[in-house]
């Protein structure tokens, strides 16, 4: 699986590929998709898996079309 695969913008997509990440951790592959439906989740695993990527990266995604929006006056 991909970064790309779990529908993340581009803007997303190059700032992970600029910090050198390929591939999204279990953790990640699991939990970003519910963070972009909006569900609910608790994430369990080890230091240093990921867990704040997977939890972060679709807020930010969910951020993006509020920033965008606010750049051109519309908010």
């Amino acid at each position: 699986m991909t970064f790309k695969e779990l529908h993340l913008s581009p803007k997303i997509l190059k700032a992970v590929a600029e910090q050198n990440y390929n591939t999204p951790t279990p953790i990640q592959q699991k939990i970003i998709p519910y963070v972009l439906d909006g569900i609910d989740v608790i994430g369990c695993a080890q230091t240093g898996t990921g867990k704040t990527a997977a939890f972060a990266l679709p807020i930010l995604e969910r951020l993006l079309p509020q920033q965008d929006a606010e750049k051109k006056g519309k908010k």
